[in-house]
C-alpha cells in the first residue's frame, strides 16, 4: 500500500504554510452537484454503510473499510459525523486525501458547513513554522549528524 508512505520534506526556506502550499482540504476536488444535510448524513453510520463529512464534503466510505490502515473501528466510530477533526488528528497524508477522493459523493448543505479545520500550525502572522524553528530544527539536526560523524572514529 504505497498510498500511505509518500513523504513530504519541509525545508528551512519555506515563508508560507505548509497548509497553504498543498490542497490538504481537498478545496480543488469537484462538486457532484450534489448536496447532503448532516441529517441525511448521520444516517449512514452502520459498518454496512459508512458516510463522513470532512472540510465540508460527504464520503461514502463504506467499501474503504477492509482497506483501512486504522481499522474498521475508526471509520465506524467516526459514521455519520463531521469527521474533519478526527481526520486531520491522525495527520492523514497526500496520498490517502488523494484515495479519499474516489469516495466523494457530494457537499455539505451551506446551513451545516463548519470552518475550515486547523491543518497545519500558525503563528501569529497565520504563516506556518517560522523561519527559526525550522533553522533550529536544521541546526539541531546537524549537530546530531556532527556528533556520529566525529564520534565513529
Amino acid at each position: 500500500k504505497q498510498w500511505y508512505q509518500r513523504r513530504v520534506a519541509i525545508t528551512a526556506g519555506n515563508q508560507e504554510s505548509f497548509a497553504k502550499k498543498l490542497d490538504v482540504t481537498m478545496d480543488s476536488q469537484k462538486s457532484s452537484g450534489k448536496v447532503y444535510r448532516l441529517e441525511e448524513v448521520a444516517k449512514h453510520n452502520t459498518p454496512d454503510d459508512i458516510w463522513m463529512c470532512i472540510h465540508n464534503k460527504v464520503y461514502d466510505v463504506t467499501k474503504f473499510q477492509d482497506e483501512h490502515p486504522g481499522g474498521v473501528e475508526v471509520l465506524v466510530e467516526h459514521a455519520g459525523t463531521e469527521a474533519t477533526y478526527a481526520f486531520e488528528d491522525v495527520g492523514h497524508s497526500l496520498d490517502a486525501r488523494d484515495l479519499l477522493a474516489q469516495y466523494y459523493i457530494g457537499d455539505l448543505h451551506e446551513d451545516d458547513r463548519t470552518e475550515k479545520a486547523v491543518t497545519a500550525p500558525t503563528n501569529a502572522d497565520g504563516q506556518g513554522f517560522s523561519t527559526g524553528m525550522l533553522c533550529g530544527i536544521a541546526s539541531l539536526g546537524l549537530a546530531v549528524a556532527a556528533f556520529f560523524l566525529l564520534n565513529k572514529a
